[in-house]
């Protein structure tokens, strides 16, 4: 009942967005022919374009800010509210930022911060120019990567719509949503080289009523990462690959994470992605809980670990693997999972020994391989799931070896 409650909640809010800003159409605040910017890819974008936000902000109606056709320099941008009416942001150009990472004194490049009823869109670009960055010596190590800036930043905004945008080479995550409410994304591009680091497409937590649907992820890292405190997120109709996936965590690393719970996949398709549907957990670490977790009508082409839960996650050889994951996981399923696979490992669900999965359900999973590493293989451990429908290869049959695969 909860997430049918959601979706009309969000539809009525896309719909109330569209209303109000047709009705601002007339006043459009254009960028260039108001305030004074300039396609010449030199000309810094960021002060016209705040002031066009201030001008909007303060407005009690409703209003829109165009950022017109051509190509823009932007330093950094804070898009700040709360404002007194709705605004969307229509980017029909494509913004681009400066290739030096030194340019930036923070860890993002532009930030929408508290904002209501909020649309963007216009088919426009977000341009991280993050090559420079991607090739920095001790970028690999990830410590370098992490005072990179983000390319897009949504940060507490409540009834938004983002829809017909693309984030291109990020410097570090694409997007990053914190403590948002009833936020749909859709229609949104992310592309970046496979081998671009720390690069996820989407990164969400500590939010509430999160949509993602009819989307295209392309990357180096997590296609989409889910971080603690997420509830009731719906990831529908959307394509990946390259990257690393869709995850949930990892979780278990920091003290006082809170509970992920109400998250659906379905009708998604990964191609060439290092991982499918995954559940991450440290191991030893902190505790919480995730639950309520379905992944369903999922396609895999040629993805390495197509169903994967890790309670043993170490992705740097940093962790007290001698010891169990303290997140304890409940109510997941996996139904209608199809396709094929880049190695052998086909399903692999390693729980934790401290703190059991349970209430785990595998139905209808058909994932062939046919490479040269030996059969496809299920593995279970600290878990009992239920079994039904067709399972290939057969649930849970395969031994689990004593130390196994790491995952990226």
């Amino acid at each position: 009942m909860e997430n049918k409650v959601n979706v009309v909640s969000t539809v009525s809010t896309i719909l109330l967005l569209f209303l109000s800003t047709i009705e601002a159409q007339s006043g459009a605040l254009d960028v260039v022919a108001k305030f004074g910017a300039k396609a010449d890819e030199k000309t810094d974008l960021s002060k016209p374009l705040l002031d066009a936000w201030k001008e909007a902000c303060a407005s009690a109606t409703p209003s829109t800010i165009v950022i017109p056709k051509g190509v823009y320099l932007l330093s950094q941008a804070t898009l700040e509210g709360p404002c007194k009416a709705p605004i969307e942001l229509q980017v029909q150009g494509s913004i681009k930022a400066p290739t030096d990472p030194q340019a930036f004194k923070e860890a993002k490049w532009i930030e929408f911060n508290k904002v209501e009823n909020f649309k963007m869109s216009g088919g426009g670009v977000f341009d991280g120019q993050g090559t420079r960055a991607y090739k920095r010596e001790g970028c690999d190590k990830k410590d370098f990567c992490s005072a990179l800036p983000i390319n897009i930043r949504f940060d507490f905004l409540t009834n938004a719509l983002i829809q017909d945008i693309t984030t291109r080479d990020s410097k570090q995550f694409h997007v990053n949503l914190l403590g948002c409410k009833n936020i749909t994304l859709e229609r949104f591009s992310v592309r970046a080289p496979q081998d671009s680091p720390n690069t996820d497409g989407i990164h969400i937590g500590r939010s509430d009523g999160v949509n993602i649907i009819n989307s295209d992820i392309r990357t180096g890292d997590d296609c989409i990462s889910i971080g603690d405190g997420t509830k009731h997120l719906d990831i529908k109709d959307v394509t990946f690959g390259p990257g690393h996936g869709i995850s949930i965590g990892s979780l278990g690393k920091f003290e006082n994470e809170e509970p992920v719970e109400g998250i659906t996949v379905s009708k998604c398709t990964l191609t060439d992605t290092t991982n499918g549907a995954r559940i991450k957990t440290w191991a030893g670490e902190y505790g919480g809980t995730v639950s309520d977790i379905h992944f369903e009508d999922i396609t895999v082409k040629n993805v390495s670990c197509p169903v994967i839960v890790d309670q043993k996650y170490c992705p740097s050889n940093k962790c007290k693997m001698n010891e169990e994951s303290n997140v304890k996981l409940s109510k997941i399923s996996f139904k209608n999972i199809h396709g094929t696979a880049a190695l052998p490992e086909v399903v692999k669900i390693i729980c934790s020994g401290k703190f059991p999965c349970e209430d785990v359900e595998l139905a209808d999973i058909d994932i062939t391989y046919s490479g040269p590493k030996g059969p496809a293989a299920s593995e279970c451990k600290n878990v009992k799931p239920r079994i039904t429908g067709k399972q290939n290869p057969p649930a849970c049959d395969a031994p689990v070896p004593p130390n196994p695969t790491p995952t990226v």
